[in-house]
């Protein structure tokens, strides 16, 4: 992955609709270049797939928390991924280092549809011993991928 699939890449992440001649425009190449090398991003994995990006708010999920999973005894990630990915609240999960084991993102329409979630998310598997939440009272940045000069990291 060279500088202009970094750049290509950004441009997606900016406007996943944009055309390739919008895109090619902004980044030196032919719209049939940009083609070929979102082509290869894509069969390469590099790119997994495209998708809409949703405001919660205006689609009714207005209650956002993190939540920290403690289990008992040891339970694989596999374990984990299954059993979370059972409860459709659960936006993102992530086995993390510390005390916890298992970190959630759930975003539920209100208090109440959270409360549920994390019932769901306590009973889906024996394992979990407690949770502690915490709710996004305001979300300050969301980047989708991109860093803070809005180009995709160099590291990536």
């Amino acid at each position: 992955m060279d500088n202009i699939d970094r750049q290509l890449i950004g441009c997606l992440l900016e406007d996943g609709r944009a055309s390739y001649a919008a895109i090619g425009d902004k980044i030196g190449l032919s719209a049939p270049a940009v083609k070929r090398r979102t082509d290869r991003l894509l069969a390469d994995g590099v790119i997994s797939g495209f998708t809409a990006v949703l405001d919660p708010d205006l689609v009714g999920w207005s209650t956002e928390a993190y939540v920290a999973v403690h289990c008992k005894g040891a339970i694989s990630p596999e374990e984990l991924r299954k059993a979370f990915s059972r409860v459709p609240e659960v936006h993102s999960a992530a086995t993390i280092s510390g005390q916890a084991d298992a970190m959630l993102r759930i975003v539920a329409k209100d208090v109440r549809d959270l409360e549920r979630a994390l019932e769901r998310v306590r009973t889906e598997t024996s394992q979990v011993d407690h949770t502690e939440t915490s709710i996004v009272l305001s979300r300050l940045i969301e980047r989708h991928g991109l860093s803070a000069r809005g180009e995709l990291d160099a590291q990536s």
